[in-house]
């Protein structure tokens, strides 16, 4: 965990909305206690990573060939307050799956006001674990 993550305790609502607490959703997959068993359950994680400032995870759970740069994705985890997560659709990445897509909405405060991401996020697994590809914007407002 990032040094300045705040997560929320175990008995708290996850932030990812899935209407768990933390430390029986993303909780451990943050804290690298388990792999995330679904591409879906690997972008929550990331979710949470973002919303709680958890560079480590949001660095680690990226795939190696389109991970950013640690010192820009700081900044960016610096500049944005995420507020929720709605997950629209998830095709593919079950648990026997190498591959599968996760459309979502995040909302978001940023210095310039609310900001809502509309993605359809890319997933595959490499050596057994679900790693973020890359994503396709479909909407963003301001």
């Amino acid at each position: 965990m990032s040094s300045s993550a705040t997560h929320p305790a175990d008995d708290e609502r996850c932030p990812c909305g899935s209407g768990d607490t933390f430390g029986s959703c993303c909780g451990p997959i943050l804290r690298g206690q388990r792999r995330a068993a679904t591409a879906e359950a690997l972008m929550r994680s990331r979710y949470t990573a973002f919303s709680t400032r958890d560079l480590e995870h949001a660095l680690a759970s990226w795939h190696p060939n389109s991970r950013p740069q640690r010192r820009d994705l700081a900044a960016s985890l610096a500049e944005t307050r995420w507020l929720r997560l709605d997950v629209r659709e998830t095709t593919g990445g079950g648990p026997f799956d190498d591959e599968g897509t996760v459309e979502f909405v995040a909302i978001a405060r940023t210095d310039q006001g609310r900001r809502e991401l509309h993605e359809l996020s890319h997933f595959s697994k490499v050596d057994g674990a679900w790693v973020y590809v890359r994503g396709e914007i479909a909407a963003t407002r301001h």
